[in-house]
């Protein structure tokens, strides 16, 4: 017999403390403590929360930015990593699911910097660690493109948990990869802005309308909640990025806001939003609403052609190089590779050989 828990969730719409990761780890926390307290199941933090979302690539010419880029490689966190053993110790203390935005640095490269997102399980233990497939515009100054590892969905006490970060939850395609694997539901993070033009211009890129459509879309089509966290732009933030510019103060200021907010899996959203204040949004989620809609429309069941329409997943890890070892103790050539490291192998062989 299925089951379908009910639970809150909570949608943090908040700030880091600007490029300081202790100080933002610490403040993550909290945050979890005092969610997790007021009785939220599930906590998703907004897009590269820790330390900040690099909104100066939008502001300035590449020129004047390498000191940004220096000070975020220097606060960028790994993973695994002291900051994030310190957040799952919090989750398990607490024994709440945490969606966690961060910049996460290279292992082999001290200037690669991923947009990453971690799904922390109840008992602390690494459950996702997504890489953002494709930084969007100005974003690609800084990020690194990611890869498919992160594309899963994972069962957990509280049902099948997605996520995806900010422009991705317009891709079609990654969005299929989650509903083809029965998510129940959907963590979507996002920045506090995302200036695309002046705010002046007619017609101007509006983050929050994009977000709307966005994640109503998403819980529509795969009939599942949607749990939307975004970030919120505070006085230090602003001040730190603009640097006494009164210009770039304006386009800061004015620049549409994100959103924070619940949809159900009609594509409605429950209860309220965040956007002008900092706080956080809770919303109680029951997953057996998400059964009726799919009897009229389930693109991931009846409601498709699957003899027509065929995906396919790359889930390899990206990596630099791989390395086959001298084996000294059998004596052998090479040391066997692992079972996620043959498996890989054999793929990229036969792509190479298709070539």
């Amino acid at each position: 017999m299925n089951e379908y828990p009910s639970f809150k969730v909570a949608a943090m719409h908040v700030s880091p403390v600007f490029m300081d990761t202790a100080k933002t780890i610490e403040k993550v926390c909290s945050l979890i403590r005092e969610a997790a307290q007021s009785g939220a199941s599930l906590i998703a933090f907004p897009e590269t929360f820790v330390p900040a979302f690099p909104l100066w690539s939008a502001l300035r010419a590449p020129i004047h930015n390498h000191g940004w880029f220096r000070r975020l490689a220097a606060q960028a966190v790994r993973v695994p990593g002291p900051e994030i053993s310190q957040v799952a110790a919090t989750a398990k203390k607490y024994g709440v699911i945490v969606s966690l935005g961060i910049n996460e640095l290279s292992d082999t490269s001290d200037g690669c910097i991923w947009n990453a997102n971690l799904l922390i399980g109840e008992d602390g233990t690494i459950l996702n660690h997504h890489r953002k497939l494709v930084p969007t515009f100005w974003e690609k100054l800084v990020w690194a493109n990611g890869d498919g590892a992160g594309l899963r969905v994972n069962q957990t006490a509280l049902g099948r948990i997605g996520m995806l970060i900010c422009g991705e939850n317009t891709n079609p395609l990654a969005r299929f990869a989650l509903m083809a694997q029965g998510e129940q539901l959907h963590v979507s993070s996002f920045p506090p802005i995302w200036p695309a033009h002046d705010p002046r211009e007619a017609g101007a890129y509006d983050v929050s309308d994009a977000i709307r459509i966005r994640v109503r879309n998403h819980a529509f089509e795969g009939k599942l909640f949607n749990v939307v966290a975004s970030a919120f732009l505070d006085k230090v933030t602003l001040d730190g990025l603009s640097q006494a510019d009164t210009d770039l103060a304006r386009i800061l200021s004015d620049s549409p806001r994100g959103i924070s907010m619940v949809v159900g899996p009609t594509g409605v959203p429950i209860g309220h939003e965040f956007q002008q204040a900092e706080g956080i949004l809770y919303a109680d989620v029951d997953l057996a609403a998400t059964i009726e809609p799919r009897q009229l429309q389930d693109v991931a069941g009846y409601y498709n052609r699957f003899d027509v329409f065929n995906l396919v997943i790359n889930r390899a890890r990206n990596r630099p190089a791989m390395f086959l070892e001298p084996n000294a103790v059998s004596g052998a050539d090479c040391k066997p590779l692992s079972a996620h490291d043959s498996e890989e192998w054999q793929s990229n062989n036969k792509k190479t050989k298709q070539r």
